[in-house]
């Protein structure tokens, strides 16, 4: 396919990757056009401007939060002005309900398709077309955008043929692993003050009732206190559990546990954690018992 893709971060770059290793010609936009070098070496094509990058049959987008998806599909040159009418756009952004409402709107009433389809996974997993992807969108745009998904990740989801139902699952999932670094935190911070060595109490855990990659993962990160470089950062973390509770609002679902998330990141942020991965909330427990 003739494709575009918008949003070479870290995620980002891994995905276009992997879309001209799946045979598929290639345009790239970012906003700072250096990242794109490794993708041209490989074959892709430097794009101007968003709509330049959407002239094909499709094009995928992955980029921070609502702000900047805004600016890239509704703006001027934006997606929604270079995307032709039969043409998709993937939306494989961490975005708000509210917001992809809106894109999937503004893209009827132009002629467009839209597939929201977030993914689970961190830089590596992106990198190794190893991510879970979360699709949402009417039947025939997700057959339409599959190719481009499975070439992206190890498995595909569809969750429902409006794309905010796929949205409303990526952020209940960002929830779930926040939830999971919060109480790994504590639990670590505990055993480790009674004296005991926090990589075998990891081992244990993660061999028999918790052995699950997300215990995996960042038990290791907090029992090392390694949120340096950044996977995936502390601000984008607590922006999605602020879109989470503005869901939760709009339903009239109340969610506690995310109120209490909201500020631990609040916390983590007026302490100079801007840089760090979003796992060092998980940190945060033993600094309040004194480590």
């Amino acid at each position: 396919m003739k494709l575009g893709f918008i949003g070479l971060g870290q995620m980002g770059a891994g995905m276009a990757a992997n879309l001209l290793k799946a045979g598929h010609q290639l345009s790239v936009y970012n906003r700072s056009p250096g990242k794109a070098d490794a993708l041209l070496a490989q074959g892709a094509r430097l794009a101007a401007t968003p709509a330049e990058a959407s002239t094909g049959e499709a094009v995928v987008s992955m980029l921070a939060d609502d702000e900047a998806v805004e600016a890239v599909v509704l703006g001027e040159h934006g997606v929604l002005a270079g995307l032709g009418k039969g043409a998709l756009h993937v939306s494989c952004s961490t975005i708000s309900v509210a917001l992809s409402e809106r894109l999937a709107a503004a893209h009827g009433q132009a002629g467009q398709h839209f597939v929201a389809a977030p993914v689970f996974g961190r830089p590596d997993a992106a990198a190794a077309g190893k991510l879970f992807v979360i699709a949402g969108g009417d039947e025939g745009a997700v057959a339409q955008a599959r190719p481009i998904l499975e070439a992206l990740g190890q498995r595909v989801f569809v969750l429902g043929a409006a794309p905010k139902a796929a949205n409303l699952v990526k952020l209940s999932g960002n929830f779930l692993i926040a939830s999971v670094i919060e109480a790994l935190g504590e639990a670590i911070a505990l055993v480790e003050k009674g004296g005991v060595d926090v990589r075998e109490y990891l081992e244990m855990l993660t061999s028999t009732l918790f052995s699950a990659p997300v215990y995996k993962t960042y038990g290791g990160l907090i029992a090392a206190g390694k949120f340096e470089p950044a996977g995936f950062a502390a601000p984008l973390g607590a922006k999605d559990i602020r879109l989470t509770l503005a869901a939760a609002e709009a339903l009239r679902v109340p969610m506690p546990v995310a109120s209490l998330l909201r500020d631990r990141f609040l916390t983590l942020l007026a302490n100079g954690g801007e840089r760090l991965d979003w796992s060092a909330i998980g940190g945060l427990a033993a600094k309040d018992a004194g480590g």
